[in-house]
């Protein structure tokens, strides 16, 4: 096997000898002291997500992330890379750009000084008669950050050096190469203020032992019993939870049956009447669409899975790529998920949920599964809402990721309650200590 695409054995995700201890106390959610540190050790050395290549297809088309009180241009050049440069003027440090859009030039709105695509200053007035340390143009630049990408996102790191993306994202190229990431349509876009810590959304996703009480409508088609999901994590912090997509034993739909998988059997024209028992439903049901699926994917227009393993085409790796950023691979659509500290209030952050499609011939709507039914189309711009007890966004209630939001706050306001002092985890939420060992060890200098 190609040395580049071996995956380095997982750890297991459940074997709670992996973990050290280290207590998951309260201060570090509302701690603008830890905040502080996590900005020192953390946030200046990672390697961030500003946008998707698909945002920016032509030279001159940029996209901006903006990340705490720090800004960064991501831009596409002339030869077709994408180069980044910190979103502030080599005059007066103004912000010169935002949001996405495309240029000749990246010009600052406060005194006209203009900058080419490379970084280089172009043009600023009066360059050749008024400045005594001499004319500026073509010798001042905007600061480059280092950038790359992967999966279809433009990355970049604040750090001058350490590892680069694919050292800091590793596994995750090889274990996700079959998947065409680069493909998927985004079909709904959202940047949600949340009254909660970034950190709730990184535990919430590193565990699906709250799935039962929290969202009730998955077992049906996604079984997390504690026994049926494998889960790994890698010392640098990533990990995931490989969830069968097949209905739950331990959770049946009380008025019987089970309409949402006998649909997908009929969608690939398994009859879910041929099953003697409902056991025999799900998992002998499960094996046949493994099976239909292989057969069939090209007939049925599903090219994206031609790549494709048989666990890939029809099951759930929930993967968390540490500290923030959070991947549904679902057979048809990807779900992004980031959580993003707000630059004052360490009881605050923005929550981004990026709802992507993979294109399927004849289609023209598809199931988002986190935001309904979409148009299978690119959305045209983000939707920023505050969530407000959902009110900010009532068109994604009773979504799995609405029902997620509706208890950050509680969870957020425990955290100061003298009843609390660390979490008593069952082996299933074992990701969720390590992620916090992971994280005290950036923030200590130790990094994996």
């Amino acid at each position: 096997m190609n040395e580049a695409l071996t995956v380095p054995p997982s750890m297991d995700g459940r074997d709670q000898s992996n973990l050290r201890g280290d207590p998951i106390t309260g201060e570090r959610y509302f701690s603008r002291e830890f905040a502080q540190k996590e900005w020192d050790n953390l946030w200046t050395k990672i390697w961030h997500i500003a946008g998707r290549l698909a945002d920016i297809p032509e030279a001159g088309d940029f996209v901006v992330h903006n990340f705490m009180k720090e800004s960064v241009i991501c831009v596409r050049q002339d030869d077709g890379s994408v180069r980044a440069f910190y979103n502030s003027c080599a005059h007066r440090g103004m912000r010169m750009v935002q949001g996405m859009s495309s240029v000749n030039s990246i010009a600052c709105p406060y005194h006209g000084w203009r900058y080419g695509l490379d970084g280089v200053l172009q043009h600023a007035q009066d360059a050749e008669e008024d400045f005594p340390q001499g004319n500026p143009c073509g010798k001042l630049k905007l600061k480059e950050l280092r950038c790359d990408s992967w999966g279809g996102f433009v990355w970049y790191t604040m750090a001058e050096d350490g590892p680069g993306l694919h050292e800091f994202l590793d596994p995750m190229p090889q274990l996700y190469r079959n998947y065409p990431m680069d493909t998927a349509v985004r079909v709904a876009w959202y940047r949600i203020a949340l009254n909660a810590n970034w950190k709730f959304v990184t535990d919430n996703f590193s565990e699906s032992y709250h799935t039962r009480t929290a969202h009730p409508q998955v077992p049906p088609w996604i079984d997390q019993d504690v026994d049926s999901a494998r889960h790994e994590m890698w010392p640098n912090g990533h990990g995931r939870t490989v969830q069968p997509m097949r209905p739950s034993l331990s959770d049946r739909p009380k008025e019987g049956g089970n309409a949402m998988f006998e649909a997908i059997l009929r969608q690939w024209d398994i009859d879910p009447e041929r099953y003697a028992s409902y056991e025999e439903f799900a998992l002998q049901g499960w094996k046949d669409l493994k099976a239909a699926k292989s057969r069939l994917w090209k007939d049925k227009g599903y090219l994206h899975y031609q790549n494709m393993d048989e666990e890939e085409i029809t099951d759930s790796p929930h993967t968390v790529i540490f500290p923030n950023v959070t991947i549904s691979f679902l057979p048809d659509n990807l779900v992004f998920f980031r959580s993003e500290p707000h630059p004052h209030d360490p009881e605050k952050c923005y929550f981004d949920l990026w709802c992507m499609a993979f294109p399927v011939d004849g289609q023209e709507t598809v199931d988002s599964i986190m935001a309904g039914p979409k148009p299978l189309r690119e959305a045209e711009e983000c939707e920023h809402r505050d969530f407000d007890d959902g009110r900010g966004i009532p068109e994604l209630a009773g979504q799995i990721v609405y029902q997620d939001m509706e208890l950050a706050e509680g969870m957020q306001a425990g955290m100061h309650s003298q009843g609390y002092s660390d979490a008593y985890l069952a082996a299933q939420e074992t990701r969720v200590r390590f992620f916090h060992e992971v994280l005290n060890d950036w923030l200590e200098g130790r990094r994996p």
